[in-house]
């Protein structure tokens, strides 16, 4: 898509207040028939964050900011908006937005460097949906995969040497780096190419890093048990370093540009418990977030559908 006049960034979503996590996880899981278990389990991690709310909504509107002012700086200037797959403001609020602050043509950027169904194809179905619920809606493209785009490699890098350089200089080069993404049934899995990205995502990280030792393990599960997902889990896979005496582990969640609420809590407070009760010190890296060079990427992505090209 060329000669857009406005950039959408695409995100999940989350709730920004206590009273706004249960209706919130109700539109999440609508028609998924996850146990009512489940469901205050994921509520009492929202409740454990500051304030009860999830940042994801502060990081992306951060990312967005960000990258708008990049566009001013190197041109052309965009307006930059954000929508939300399952909370306000919701994909057809800033549609109605967009269209009465004049966009025609706009470029949506979808937040989640990993192709599946779950992280892109909703999201492209999701926009056409509220497209069509808005008088007047803009047109809409999507950029392209972005997980092995130079700069977000760079970012993702930089976060996880930061976490590498908690480690004694000594130990360093022998610490497992574990790149984290969010688990899938296997399926849906199978009919994507999330794992391969993820893969090569991870190891476009590891080269830039000169690191060698590096694995892949997925998080946060929210399925049936009775269904087979993504495996290995972060917490098995640090079971297992901690049955082979690894004395550190580095974390990077390279699936998760925010350091929202699965970050927070699934590998800060779950897989962090894990790793100490069997003696391995955790490292996590944090999640781009607005990074300049992830910033930079956004805007080279708009840039070229908006025919400039990318510096």
């Amino acid at each position: 898509m060329r000669g857009v006049d406005s950039v959408l960034l695409v995100a999940f979503g989350g709730p920004t207040a206590a009273h706004e996590i249960r209706p919130f996880l109700e539109i999440v899981t609508r028609g998924r028939n996850i146990p009512a278990g489940r469901l205050d389990e994921v509520a009492h991690h929202y409740e454990q964050m500051p304030g009860s709310r999830s940042p994801l909504a502060e990081l992306t509107f951060a990312q967005a900011r960000g990258l708008e002012q990049a566009l001013a700086r190197v041109g052309p200037a965009l307006p930059v908006f954000v929508g939300m797959r399952n909370w306000h403001p919701f994909l057809h609020e800033t549609l109605a937005e967009m269209a009465d602050k004049g966009a025609r043509r706009a470029l949506a950027i979808i937040l989640s460097p990993l192709r599946t169904e779950a992280s892109w194809e909703r999201y492209m179905q999701d926009v056409a949906e509220a497209r069509a619920r808005v008088a007047s809606a803009p047109e809409v493209g999507f950029a392209p995969a972005w997980f092995e785009a130079p700069r977000f490699v760079a970012a993702v890098a930089d976060r996880a040497g930061a976490a590498l350089a908690e480690i004694p200089q000594d130990a360093r080069a022998s610490t497992p780096m574990v790149f984290t993404a969010h688990s899938v049934p296997l399926a849906m899995a199978e009919a994507s190419p999330y794992v391969s990205d993820l893969t090569a995502a991870a190891r476009a990280v590891a080269r830039r890093l000169g690191h060698a030792r590096w694995s892949v393990a997925y998080q946060s599960r929210s399925g049936s048990p009775r269904e087979p997902w993504l495996e290995p889990d972060i917490t098995a896979a640090l079971r297992r370093l901690a049955a082979d005496r690894e004395r550190h582990v580095v974390v990077v969640p390279i699936g998760f540009v925010c350091d929202h609420v699965e970050v927070l809590y699934d590998l800060d407070v779950e897989a962090r418990r894990v790793a100490e009760a069997a003696g391995i010190g955790f490292h996590r890296a944090a999640a781009v977030n607005d990074h300049p060079e992830f910033i930079a990427m956004l805007a080279d992505l708009a840039r070229g559908a908006a025919g400039g090209a990318a510096s």
